[in-house]
């Protein structure tokens, strides 16, 4: 008889695991539209670099990582959190193969955000993607067109 233990569903809520990530900070320059100074973008993208990053102002944002040459990427892991304010979020992820002339949609997603239930959205993408100069992220944090401000938890490649 062969004995695995399984980790159950709370032991996996908002874990990420380990799998050999890109170190972004070597290979990939990165354009954000905006910022909240508190809160810059290498929170999301760097382990240990704080906690998060927080758009300055309401409306869709735009975070692109430009490579320095071309990459192949195996898995996409995007982490959101909202513990405070209820809304329907939008993003859509895209990558180039020519530095940024087109893009192909990898995908497009919505999501309910609820401070009494869903408050953390994990995607973990499993992508077969050669010679990647550009990817991008778009988020609309509010649907509705509300005044939430853009927020991305983590943001690792593999």
């Amino acid at each position: 008889m062969k004995k695995r233990i399984i980790p159950n569903a709370e032991q996996q809520a908002g874990q990420l695991p380990d799998d050999g990530w890109l170190d972004l900070e070597q290979i990939a320059d990165v354009d954000v539209t905006s910022e909240d100074p508190a809160q810059p973008i290498e929170s999301a993208l760097l382990p240990g670099r704080g906690s998060f990053w927080r758009a300055a102002e309401p409306g869709e944002q735009t975070i692109r990582l430009v490579f320095a040459g071309p990459q192949r990427i195996r898995r996409i892991a995007l982490e959101f959190d909202e513990p405070q304010t209820e809304r329907t979020q939008q993003f859509v992820l895209r990558w180039s193969s020519d530095g940024g002339q087109s893009y192909r949609e990898l995908v497009r997603q919505q999501w309910n955000f609820s401070p009494q239930g869903a408050t953390q959205e994990l995607e973990d993408y499993r992508v077969d993607l050669a010679d990647v100069t550009t990817l991008e992220l778009k988020i609309i944090p509010d649907i509705t067109g509300g005044e939430a401000r853009a927020t991305l938890a983590r943001w690792r490649l593999a």
